[in-house]
Formats: structure tokens, sequence, C-alpha cells
């Protein structure tokens, strides 16, 4: 399956990129919401291994969900998987991360694509399901990777947090309660190669333009539409670059602009 292996490749990525890291600077705060390398680490690993438990269809995947909702109705999730962790926290979390990724990677790839897994949500298919482990890999190290003041080379694996994108523009709509404005806008979107990739009917009217990490970076709710250089012409491409969420959940709002990819933490 090649999701599984475009996920562990960014996985690796973000680990060269944390590796290094040692003392207190695990606990800095990142432009996430004040999420520390230590919250995000956490966040990643744990939700992983509920992924990798629901591929097993174990019962400890039963058992985690039900520990964890309550937390998540009370807006405590760090808490909830720093306890699960044990506080496990600095260069020990990196290698327990690692290790099970790379672990969990392998089993997805021998996975047939098409099988169903369970989650907190409607079952999904396993070739969903690690893809929505890449694209919270790839969102939530985009905060460590601005903190560090480092510019992330990005690949054309990013293509799947693009396909995500553009399959939840509808999705952005309801889940605010709204009704679809209309058809998707034209995607143009320039990958890390160089290639062109491009979604919806043409239009000149309601079109979305410019380079792909950035498309994925306001559809991960990474970045505010106005810290982009993307080309949004028309009034639904506007609204739906300003509110546009690729991820499960209750509606969110993107960071306000001016306040991700600001370098100067260096």
């Amino acid at each position: 399956m090649q999701q599984a292996r475009d996920y562990l490749e960014e996985c690796d990525a973000l680990y060269e990129l944390v590796t290094p890291l040692s003392g207190d600077v695990f606990d800095r705060p990142t432009e996430f919401k004040g999420w520390t390398i230590n919250n995000i680490l956490r966040h990643l690993h744990i939700w992983n291994w509920a992924a990798g438990m629901s591929l097993q269809d174990a019962p400890e995947f039963d058992d985690f969900l039900q520990k964890a909702m309550p937390y998540i109705f009370k807006n405590q999730l760090r808490e909830f998987e720093s306890l699960w962790l044990d506080e496990l926290d600095g260069s020990e979390l990196v290698v327990k991360w690692k290790d099970y990724y790379s672990d969990m990677a392998a089993r997805f790839d021998s996975t047939a694509p098409s099988t169903r897994v369970r989650w907190a949500g409607p079952s999904m298919s396993a070739r969903s399901s690690i893809t929505a482990r890449f694209m919270e890999t790839w969102a939530h190290g985009q905060a460590i990777y601005d903190l560090l003041g480092v510019k992330r080379q990005n690949h054309d694996r990013i293509n799947n947090i693009v396909v995500l994108g553009v399959n939840t523009y509808g999705w952005t709509f309801k889940n605010r309660g709204m009704e679809i404005p209309g058809p998707m806008p034209h995607i143009k979107l320039t990958a890390p190669s160089g290639a062109i990739w491009t979604y919806g009917e043409d239009s000149a009217s309601e079109v979305v333009e410019g380079l792909a990490e950035e498309f994925c970076q306001v559809v991960t709710q990474s970045r505010n539409i106005r810290d982009t250089d993307l080309n949004v012409t028309g009034k639904i491409a506007s609204a739906w670059m300003e509110t546009a969420q690729c991820f499960a959940g209750p509606p969110e709002m993107p960071p306000n602009a001016g306040t991700r990819g600001n370098f100067s933490l260096t």
C-alpha cells in the first residue's frame, strides 16, 4: 500500500528533525495552541497506537477509546495522553514513537487497502486510516518545523493531503451547518517536484492556484490563507479557503493571520 510507505517516509523525516534534540527544548511551546514538542509526539504516538490496535481489531482499542472519550469531551486530550503514556517524554518518547510507527507502517503495507477498520466515528478503509495518520504527522510536524525555524523540504507524497483537502470540500461546509455553495472550485497546484496537479472542472471565476504545500497547510489549518501565496479567485473559493478543514471532528477555525510560521523563535 503506497500510502503506508508515504506515511513511513514522512515519519522518518520528522524523526530526523527531532532525534538530535535534548533537554528542555521538548517542553518549548509551539505556535499550535501552545502544544510542546512532547505534547505533539505523545499525540502522534498514542493515536498511531490506536490505529494499530484498530487494524488488529484488538480489544485494547475498545478499552482505549472508552477511557479517552471522557477526556476528549472535556477538552482534556493532552492530559489523557500524558497519563496514558505515564508522562513519557524527551528522547525516550522519540524512540518509542519511532519503534511503533515503523512496525505499524509495515503492518499496514501488508494489508489489503479496502480492509475495514474501526475508529472513534464510522469505520473506514485501511487506506483511509493510514492516510489520516500521514496527514496528522505532516500537520502536527509543521508546528515543530516552525518552532525550530527549519524550512521543510516537502515531497510529492503530500498529494495524499491534497486529495483529502479536495475530498472534504463539501464536508467543510456541512460540518458548519452550511449548504454547499456550489461545485468545488478549480484547483491547480504545483507539486514539490514541479508537476502540476489539477482537480475539479475548469473555471475562470472560481480558482485556487499555487504551491501544493501551501494548499496542504491551509486545509490542515497549519496556516491562515493570508499567510500563503495561494491565488484565490471567487466567493466560493474564498469561503472555502477561509474555513477549510480536512480532518474529522467539530468545526475548527484556522490560526489567525500572522500567528503560524514565525521563524523568529530561533
